[in-house]
């Protein structure tokens, strides 16, 4: 039993060792994935992070978030979803291409289960991600996401999606989609942490339909709080993620 519990220390010093060795690396770079190419910031050492912007932002909605989990331990990857951010626009966006677009980026980066966190349209992604692809997604952290578009959001904004002629691909993506379902989300089987502002544009009904029907997900509705008040450029987010991580040992 001695030599057994000083071989797991040794394997488990050796683990500590490499993770420490590690570069820590920032930087900015574009992958081709998927048929389009994604422009990304990196930044950190350690396991890794993916973050997933709104509908029509970019990675700098999440710049705070970045630089804290990287320097709480975490390699980081902060995508501009296709079209957006530094990325040439496009014609037409549809979830499911968005998420292909990240299991293709895991795959390229050699990354195993990594987390992701996704801000609204980026929380419909990781979502997607999973039910699309799944295992490929290590814990998944939603913020103002929805998974369908019926009695999803809250009555003015539905009430705006419905009365206004679109033009913006990314807007009519907004109105039309995602178009997942229950037994989707009962089929995800990784950690996931479902979160919501207060005053979210998603109603609280949807987000906890949502946690309730991913096993074991864990559902948060944070008080004051509106669509993005806890997420864009806010320390707030990163210290419900690492609470997450702590919890469920990543």
């Amino acid at each position: 039993m001695k030599h057994f519990k000083k071989a797991i220390l040794a394997l488990l010093s050796v683990s500590i060792l490499a993770v420490s060795c590690q570069p820590y690396r920032s930087y900015t770079d574009t992958a081709t994935v998927n048929g389009t190419t994604l422009f990304y910031a990196a930044e950190g050492r350690g396991k890794p992070v993916i973050l997933l912007h709104g509908n029509g932002g970019s990675h700098n909605q999440l710049e705070t978030t970045t630089r804290q989990l990287a320097q709480a331990g975490y390699m980081v990857y902060a995508l501009d979803s296709r079209g957006q951010g530094a990325n040439k626009p496009l014609d037409e966006y549809h979830y499911l291409d968005m998420a292909t677009d990240v299991k293709e980026f895991i795959d390229l980066k050699g990354l195993h289960k990594p987390a992701i966190f996704g801000f609204s349209d980026g929380g419909i992604i990781a979502l997607q991600l999973e039910v699309a692809y799944p295992g490929t997604a290590g814990p998944i952290i939603t913020g103002g996401a929805n998974i369908f578009v019926q009695n999803a959001f809250v009555p003015s904004f539905a009430e705006y999606l419905q009365s206004k002629t679109f033009e913006s691909p990314l807007e009519i993506m907004m109105r039309d989609e995602p178009d997942m379902t229950l037994q989707d989300m009962q089929n995800i089987q990784t950690p996931c942490l479902i979160l919501a502002g207060e005053h979210d544009l998603i109603l609280e009904s949807h987000t906890r339909l949502i946690a309730d029907n991913i096993p074991g997900a864990v559902c948060r509705i944070l008080p004051g709080e509106d669509h993005g008040s806890y997420i864009c450029n806010s320390p707030k987010i990163t210290d419900l993620i690492l609470e997450f991580f702590s919890r469920i040992g990543y």
